[in-house]
């Protein structure tokens, strides 16, 4: 079976980044980092080219391809958290030199785009009660930063 991992395409900073990331997710590492050469870029050999990572086990590599292409929210990553402390950590880290978006949505200092996401919110869109579901929806919708006991207490109404 094929290993199948996103590449995200970073102008230069893809090795700060990938290492702002590993700090911040347990069970993660930096695999292999790779250079370009002086056939590539002269005058530049020790330019970084691409990092492979894991994030928490799962693979992605950071390509520095340059300037010809920009990060942009058609891809994010997404972090289910089960806690509100992991929520606010994630967030802040994630929006430190970043921006803070809508419903759960941050983007990183690179341009990389996240959504910072309860595990109770999938629970509470899709509670079998539409009115409940309806009222967790438009509480989600006003929000930056996810409260999990806000998205509750909008539910219960």
């Amino acid at each position: 079976m094929p290993n199948i991992r996103p590449c995200l395409w970073f102008d230069n900073e893809g090795e700060e980044a990938a290492r702002f990331y590993v700090s911040l997710f347990k069970n993660s590492r930096i695999i292999d980092v790779t250079h370009y050469g002086e056939a590539a870029r002269p005058g530049e050999p020790d330019k970084v080219l691409t990092v492979l990572f894991e994030l928490d086990g799962r693979e992605i590599l950071i390509l520095n391809g340059g300037p010809d292409y920009k990060l942009n929210e058609a891809f994010s990553l997404q972090i289910d958290c089960e806690t509100q402390a992991e929520v606010d950590t994630y967030w802040s880290a994630l929006s430190d030199g970043g921006a803070e978006g809508p419903c759960g949505w941050v983007k990183d200092r690179w341009g990389v785009s996240w959504q910072v996401v309860p595990t109770a919110l999938p629970k509470l869109l899709s509670d079998p009660d539409p009115a409940r579901a309806g009222r967790a929806m438009t509480a989600m919708l006003q929000m930056g930063k996810l409260d999990i006991e806000a998205l509750q207490k909008a539910a219960d109404g």
